[in-house]
């Protein structure tokens, strides 16, 4: 009986990961396919020869070279904002004491139901009367913070013995050369873990980049794709290879690091 049921979980598995890895697969095929072959139905799945010209094309048909250091300037800027915050926030609820601690804690949670489709619109009022509307100060502001991460920083921290905190103030340490000193150094794997989600959902940010901008300047790479669609159609192919170009960052940050966020993921805190 075990050993069907661990055949049929293997089974179960492997039809998942297909199911999962197929569109990414054919991404990359259809954008080395012609327009004819990316657009015939029934669905041609290779390419009768590899157009590797697509991607020369999709260079010479958008600014795709600008539409890439948009994305790693929004995405970084992002990234290290919300390192900063996630960590003073989360040191200040496990480490000091102040009043309305629990308040605090109870409206974080809440405001972690909220969707966040729910406050786009009152964000874009908000950027709009400032006059931010068409500049990367609005594509970075919304995201500096991160209640999430902070609501997971703070469940970390909480694994670190509170006598740490004790001995570097008794040391003369002030809570900022703590946090540099003892708390980053404890809190890397985490740390690593909240860097490059944040970066990765930035890099594939596509709604809000879509509001707040309407210069092809400020465009990041996902809103890029929408230079392959014309009156008389789309140019499947193109949009495809333009595709495949956003991912394959990414997925190199995922292999790289792909270790460092299943540590920091699963790792709970130092017990003590």
């Amino acid at each position: 009986m075990k050993k069907v049921s661990t055949v049929l979980s293997y089974i179960f598995i492997i039809v998942l990961a297909i199911i999962t890895v197929f569109p990414f697969i054919y991404m990359i095929l259809a954008g080395l396919m012609t327009y004819s072959e990316a657009t015939s139905m029934p669905p041609t799945f290779l390419p009768k020869s590899f157009q590797f010209n697509n991607y020369v094309q999709v260079f010479q048909k958008a600014p795709f070279v600008r539409y890439f250091f948009n994305t790693v300037f929004v995405s970084l800027a992002v990234t290290i904002a919300t390192l900063i915050t996630s960590v003073l926030a989360s040191f200040a609820l496990t480490s000091l004491q102040f009043k309305g601690k629990k308040i605090v804690l109870f409206v974080m949670v809440a405001l972690l139901m909220v969707p966040y489709e729910s406050i786009i619109f009152t964000n874009y009022n908000t950027i709009a009367r400032m006059g931010l509307l068409n500049t990367y100060t609005a594509l970075i502001i919304p995201f500096i913070t991160s209640i999430f991460y902070i609501y997971y920083l703070n469940g970390y921290l909480k694994g670190i013995p509170a006598t740490f905190y004790k001995a570097a103030k008794i040391d003369g340490a002030s809570d900022l050369e703590y946090i540099r000193r003892i708390l980053i150094p404890l809190t890397k794997p985490a740390l690593v873990t909240v860097g490059i989600l944040t970066f990765i959902s930035s890099w594939n940010s596509f709604l809000w980049p879509l509001l707040v901008t309407n210069d092809k300047k400020y465009r990041l790479l996902n809103n890029g794709l929408s230079a392959f669609t014309t009156e008389s159609g789309n140019d499947v192919h193109l949009q495809m290879a333009a595709a495949t170009l956003t991912v394959i960052p990414i997925l190199i940050i995922y292999f790289i690091f792909r270790k460092q966020i299943i540590r920091g993921v699963a790792k709970n805190g130092i017990k003590g």
